[in-house]
C-alpha cells in the first residue's frame, strides 16, 4: 500500500485483503474497539471537564470524531479523541471567547489540516525537533497538573479570580490553600495510588475506570463530603445535534491564531502516535491521509458538540495490546461510547471531582516524559537543552504558539550555526587523493591556486569566501566543489563577488566538479555564462590539466 496515497487505509485493506483473513480479524477489532472505549470513556469526561466544556462534551469528540477518523484516517489502528495535550488551549478558548470561539478555531484548524494533507505535507512534520516536542509536551503536563490543584484538594477559589493563565492558577492556588478540604484530599489520593498501582495488579481492566468505581463508592458509601459532576454540571444523556456555526469575518480572524495552534498540535500528536503504532505492528500509516480524516473529524466534532481532537497514543496501544488491527476497532470503539452515552451517561454524575483531578494528573504524569526529558538534559548539547527549556518555560507561563514558535526559531539558527561551523574553505597545494583519476598531475603550477569548499554554501558561512585571496603571480583559482551539495543566492552573491575580486586582479576563475544543485543555481544565475562554460570541469584533474593548457597557450602567445 502507498504510504503517501490520499485514500482511506480501511478502504484499502477492504480491497486488497483476502476475505478469510478478514472475517478472522474482525471479531477481534470489535473485541478490541469494546475495550478501548472502557479506557477512554473515564478519559473522555476527566479531559472534557479539564477543557472547561461538559462531560458529555467529551463523549460527543470521542465518538464523533473517533468514528470520522477510524473511517477515513491513513492509520490501521489509530485511536483519536479528546486528549491532554488540548485541554488547557480549549480551556483557555472556552473561557474567554466561549464555545462561539473555540468552533471557529477548530473549523479553521479542520480546514488547515485538511490542506496540509492534500498538499502532501504530513512529512514535515518531522523536522519538527524532539527537543521541542519534549519541551511543550512536558509544558502542557505541568500546566495540567497546575489545573487540577483546585478539585484535588476541594479548595474554594474567590470569587471573580482569574483562572484562566497557568500563573493565575497557581496565584489562585496560594490564596485558597487554607480552603483545602480533607475529605477530597483523601478521595483524590486513593484514586491515584490505584492508577499507579494497578498496571501491576491487571492490564485487561483500565485503572481509571477502579478509580471511577473506587471513588463513587467512597463518596456514597461514607457521606463525605466532597463535590462530585452533578453538583457542577447538569448531566445530559442526549445525542449529540448538528448545528451549524454562525461564523462572521471577523470572528475567524480572532481565532485563526487558535486555529493555526489547534492545527500544528494535532497533526504533531497525530502523526506521532501513528509512528508509535507503527513500530507496534510493523505496518506502515498513511501520514497525508491522516490529515485529512483529523481535519475531517475535527470539523464534524465541533458541528456536533464536540471539542478538538486528534489521535491518541495511550488509547491506541490499548487497541493493539487488544488484537486491533484494522479502523473497524476504532469505529467500534466511537459506537460503544454512543451506547454509554444514551444509556449510562446520568450515572456520571455521582462521579468526585477529586477522582477526575486524581484521574488528569496520572495522564499528565504519563504524558511528561520527564525521563527523556531528564536525558535530554544531561545528555544533549548546549543548545539543543536551552531549547528545551525555553520550549518548556514559554508552554507553561505563555502558550503553545508561542512555544513552538519561539523553539522553531532558535532551533533554525543553532542549525545554521552548526552547519557554517562544519562549511570549510581552505587551499592546498595539490597531490593526488587516493582515488584519482589522474596520477601523474602532481604539484601546482606556482600561478595556480586552489581552494577546496566543502559544506553547503548559504547565508550563513558566505563570509568564508571572502578569505579567499590571490598572489600577485596567480593566474588561475579553482575552486574545488564536490564537497558542497547546496547553493543558495547567497552563496551565489558571495561567489559573483568572488569573481569580480578576481577580475580585478587579473585572475581567471575555474571550477572543480559542481554538483547538481549548485549548478542549475549558477546556471540560473546566469554565473556559467559569466565565467565561461570550459571554466567548468568535471574533477580536480581535469581542472588543472585545463589551467596548465591555459598557462602554455599564453606562453606560446607570449614567446611569439
Amino acid at each position: 500500500m502507498q504510504r503517501d496515497k490520499i485514500k482511506p487505509i480501511l478502504f484499502s485493506i477492504i480491497k486488497h485483503s483476502d476475505s478469510e483473513e478478514l472475517k478472522r480479524q474482525l471479531p477481534k477489532d470489535v473485541v478490541s474497539g469494546v475495550m478501548v472505549a472502557v479506557v477512554a470513556l473515564p478519559l473522555s469526561i476527566a479531559l472534557a471537564i479539564a477543557s472547561g466544556v461538559s462531560p458529555e462534551q467529551g463523549l460527543y469528540t470521542a465518538i464523533v470524531a473517533g468514528f470520522l477518523i477510524a473511517f477515513l484516517g491513513g492509520s490501521r489502528v489509530q485511536i483519536s479523541g479528546p486528549t491532554a495535550a488540548f485541554a488547557t488551549i480549549v480551556a483557555g478558548i472556552v473561557a474567554t471567547d466561549g464555545m462561539d470561539g473555540l468552533v471557529a478555531a477548530t473549523v479553521i484548524a479542520g480546514v488547515l489540516l485538511m490542506l496540509m494533507g492534500f498538499f502532501k505535507l504530513g512529512s514535515l512534520i518531522r523536522f519538527v525537533p524532539y527537543t521541542i516536542t519534549t519541551g511543550f509536551t512536558a509544558g502542557i503536563a505541568v500546566t495540567l497538573v497546575i489545573g487540577q490543584f483546585k478539585d484535588f484538594l476541594g479548595l474554594a477559589f474567590p470569587a471573580g479570580a482569574p483562572t484562566v493563565e497557568t500563573m493565575d492558577k497557581l496565584q489562585a492556588v496560594a490564596q485558597s490553600i487554607g480552603t483545602a478540604n480533607w475529605q477530597a484530599f483523601v478521595v483524590g489520593a486513593v484514586c491515584l495510588a490505584i492508577l499507579f498501582a494497578w498496571p501491576k495488579v491487571s492490564e485487561r481492566i483500565p485503572g481509571s475506570l477502579v478509580a471511577l468505581i473506587v471513588g463513587i463508592a467512597l463518596v456514597s458509601g461514607f457521606g463525605m463530603q466532597v463535590s462530585t459532576i452533578g453538583d457542577l454540571y447538569v448531566i445530559s444523556s442526549d445525542l449529540p445535534e448538528f448545528r451549524i456555526p454562525q461564523l462572521n469575518v471577523d470572528l475567524l480572524a480572532d481565532q485563526l491564531p487558535n486555529g493555526i495552534t489547534i492545527a500544528i498540535l494535532a497533526a504533531i500528536e497525530s502523526l506521532l502516535s501513528c509512528v508509535v503504532a507503527d513500530s507496534m505492528i510493523s505496518s506502515h500509516h498513511r501520514s497525508n491521509m491522516e490529515l485529512v480524516a483529523q481535519g475531517v473529524g475535527n470539523i464534524g466534532s465541533v458541528l456536533f458538540g464536540g471539542i478538538p481532537a486528534t489521535g491518541a497514543i495511550a488509547r491506541t496501544a490499548a487497541n493493539v495490546k487488544n488484537g486491533g488491527r484494522t479502523p473497524v476497532a476504532g469505529m467500534t470503539h466511537a459506537l460503544v461510547l454512543l451506547i454509554v452515552l444514551v444509556f449510562f451517561m446520568p450515572y456520571a454524575a455521582l462521579i468526585p471531582m477529586p477522582t477526575i483531578a486524581a484521574i488528569l494528573l496520572h495522564v499528565a504524569y504519563n504524558m511528561s516524559g520527564w525521563r527523556n526529558f531528564a536525558h535530554l538534559c544531561k545528555t544533549a548539547s548546549r543548545g539543543a537543552v536551552a531549547t528545551l527549556l525555553l520550549t518548556f518555560a514559554l508552554t507553561v507561563v505563555f502558550d503553545l504558539v508561542v512555544a513552538i514558535a519561539v523553539g522553531m526559531l532558535i532551533t533554525v539558527v543553532l542549525f545554521m550555526k552548526m552547519v557554517s561551523e562544519e562549511t570549510e574553505v581552505r587551499g592546498w597545494k595539490y597531490y593526488c587523493d587516493e582515488d584519482s583519476e589522474v596520477t601523474h598531475l602532481r604539484e601546482l603550477p606556482e600561478s595556480v591556486r586552489v581552494y577546496e569548499i566543502n559544506g553547503p554554501m548559504f547565508f550563513g558561512m558566505t563570509d568564508r569566501i571572502s578569505d579567499i585571496s590571490v598572489k600577485s603571480f596567480t593566474k588561475y583559482l579553482i575552486i574545488r566543489m564536490r564537497g558542497v551539495p547546496s547553493l543558495d543566492s547567497t552563496g551565489m552573491n558571495a561567489l559573483e563577488n568572488l569573481y569580480g575580486y578576481c577580475r580585478e586582479n587579473g585572475v581567471s576563475l575555474i571550477f572543480s566538479h559542481a554538483n547538481e544543485q549548485p549548478m542549475k543555481t549558477m546556471r540560473r544565475a546566469g554565473f556559467v555564462d559569466m565565467v565561461g562554460e570550459d571554466h567548468f570541469r568535471s574533477n580536480i584533474d581535469d581542472a588543472i590539466a585545463y589551467a596548465r593548457k591555459l598557462l602554455d597557450e599564453e606562453g606560446e602567445t607570449a614567446s611569439a
